[in-house]
């Protein structure tokens, strides 16, 4: 899959902001296929003539075998930018709450309120950990769905032979 092409996903996913563009989210996953691959122990790259996120195997025949990337290793990326954007809205916020120490004038019976910055901080960072969340809970499954066994030791089909039980030649009760 072309990195634009996730990076539009993305976008229109997110309502087409006007603060950022394609362009700025297909930099962001280029610049953050490494911290993908990190989270999931995958060695994707992008292929600079096509700008297909993929990574490519010698099988056993000696031919080059092309892996791109699965729908849930797209979900992760995804999930990936929306806590990344989150964090970049929270630090915007918090930077700005900083400058606002009125939150309320009145004079005249005039009344002006002005948005309490501190407030939409706590709520985007509860958001944000909750995108977090969901973002290990994608990594975790996907994980544990991509394992397997190290070893497989044993016959299945065999039956198994235990020793006897020791006797206890202790017939007093004691």
């Amino acid at each position: 899959m072309k990195v634009v092409d996730i990076a539009d996903e993305i976008y229109r996913g997110m309502g087409s902001p006007t603060e950022t563009s394609v362009a700025a989210v297909s930099y962001w996953l280029r610049s953050n296929i490494g911290a993908m691959n990190n989270h999931l122990n995958t060695i994707f790259g992008v292929d600079d003539t096509t700008l297909e996120i993929n990574y490519t195997e010698e099988n056993d025949d000696g031919e080059n075998v092309v892996y791109t990337l699965n729908p849930e290793e797209v979900a992760i990326l995804k999930q990936m930018y929306t806590v990344y954007d989150y964090s970049n809205r929270l630090r915007t916020i918090l930077g700005a709450a900083s400058y606002d120490s009125v939150v309320e004038i009145s004079d005249g019976g005039t009344r002006i309120k002005k948005v309490n910055k501190s407030e939409i901080g706590k709520t985007l960072a509860t958001t944000k950990k909750q995108e977090q969340d969901q973002l290990d809970k994608l990594i975790h499954s996907y994980k544990l769905r991509e394992s397997n066994p190290r070893q497989v030791a044993g016959d299945d089909t065999a039956e198994g032979k235990f020793p006897e039980p020791p006797i206890n030649r202790n017939t007093s009760g004691y």
